[in-house]
C-alpha cells in the first residue's frame, strides 16, 4: 500500500522535472553559439568603440577620455575625405555583388539541375578551387594579367576593340572585378544549396499548368531561393566593402577605400583611435544597411539552408 500510494507522488513530482529539463535544453544548447559570439564578435566591438574614445598619440601612447570628438572630426576632414572612401567602398560593394549574382546563380542552377549526382562535387570544387592559392597572391596574379602589357589589354588592342592609352588596372572596374572575383564562390554555394532543395516536379507542374520555362523558372525556382541569394548578399557585400587588399593591388589613387584607410591608419600611422572609430562607423552603416536589406527582402525561408 505504501509503494501504490506514494507512487503518483512521484510522479507527480517528475513530471515538471521532466518539462523543466525539456525547456531548459534549447538554452542550453545556445551557450555554446552565445559564448562564440560573446567572445568573437561583442567584445571585439565593445574593444574598438573603447579604442576610439581614446586619446593620445603612438609616442605617449593612449588614455580612454570618451573622445567623442574624433567621430565628428572623422567626417569634417578636408585632407582627409573619410565620407568619399565610405561611399566609394559601398559602391564597390554593391556593384561585386550584382556581378557575383549575375555570374554565380546561373552557375549554381546548372550544377544543381543540368547535371548528374556525380559530377555535383566535382563542379562545386572548381568553384573553390582559386581558394587553394592566397588571397594576396592570386589577386596579385590579376594585376599582372589586366596590366598595360598584359595579356586583357593587349589582346583587346590587337584586335581593335582598345586603343593604346587604353587601361583597366588602376580603375574602379578592375577592383569591382577583383571583389566579384575572391568572392564568387560565396555567392554560388549558398544559391546552390537553396536550389538543390527544391523539388524538381514543381517546375514540371508549372509546364503542365501552360507556364513556359521562363515564368516558370520566375515564379517558382526564383522565389523558392531567395534564402540563397540572401545569404550570399550578406557574405559577398559585407567581405567587399571592407576588403584593403582588391583596392590596393588592382586600384590607384582614385579608388581608395574605406577599407584601405582603416589598415593605413591603424598600421602605418599608428592611429589607433582613428582606426577603431572608422571601424565601429563602417559596421554601424553595414549594421543598418543589413537590417533594412533583410526587413525588404524578408528571410523567413533562411531556415531552409540550415
Amino acid at each position: 500500500m505504501t509503494a501504490l500510494g506514494t507512487a503518483p507522488g512521484l510522479g507527480a513530482t517528475a513530471a515538471p522535472i521532466r518539462r523543466g529539463r525539456r525547456r531548459s535544453t534549447p538554452f542550453l544548447l545556445a551557450l555554446v553559439g552565445t559564448a562564440y559570439l560573446a567572445v568573437f564578435f561583442v567584445i571585439p566591438l565593445l574593444s574598438g568603440l573603447i579604442v576610439s574614445l581614446m586619446s593620445g598619440n603612438p609616442n605617449d601612447g593612449y588614455t580612454f577620455t570618451w573622445n567623442f570628438g574624433v567621430y565628428s572630426a572623422l567626417f569634417v576632414d578636408p585632407q582627409v575625405p573619410y565620407l568619399t572612401f565610405l561611399l566609394r567602398s559601398l559602391w564597390y560593394g554593391v556593384a561585386a555583388t550584382l556581378v557575383t549574382i549575375v555570374v554565380g546563380y546561373p552557375v549554381a542552377y546548372f550544377i544543381a539541375f543540368r547535371v548528374s549526382a556525380r559530377w555535383k562535387s566535382p563542379l562545386l570544387m572548381l568553384v573553390f578551387v582559386s581558394f587553394l592559392v592566397s588571397f594576396v597572391i592570386r589577386t596579385d596574379m590579376w594585376a599582372f594579367v589586366l596590366a598595360s602589357q598584359g595579356p586583357v589589354v593587349t589582346v583587346l588592342q590587337g584586335i581593335g576593340l582598345a586603343g593604346k592609352d587604353f587601361q583597366i588596372l588602376g580603375t574602379s572596374g578592375a577592383v569591382i572585378f577583383g571583389d566579384a572575383y575572391n568572392d564568387l564562390a560565396f555567392m554560388v554555394l549558398p544559391i546552390y544549396a537553396a536550389l538543390e532543395r527544391i523539388d524538381p516536379r514543381l517546375g514540371e507542374a508549372a509546364n503542365d499548368l501552360y507556364a513556359g520555362k521562363v515564368r516558370a523558372f520566375w515564379h517558382t525556382t526564383l522565389p523558392l531561393s531567395r534564402s540563397g541569394v540572401f545569404a550570399g548578399v550578406l557574405l559577398v557585400f559585407i567581405d567587399c566593402v571592407g576588403d584593403p587588399v582588391n583596392s590596393a593591388l588592382l586600384g590607384g589613387t582614385n579608388t581608395y577605400t574605406i577599407g584601405q584607410a582603416i589598415q593605413d591608419a591603424y598600421s602605418g600611422n599608428q592611429q589607433y583611435n582613428v582606426a577603431a572609430a572608422l571601424s565601429t562607423v563602417l559596421m554601424v552603416v553595414l549594421g543598418i544597411i543589413l537590417f533594412v536589406y533583410a526587413r525588404v527582402s524578408g528571410t523567413d525561408d533562411l531556415e531552409d539552408l540550415v
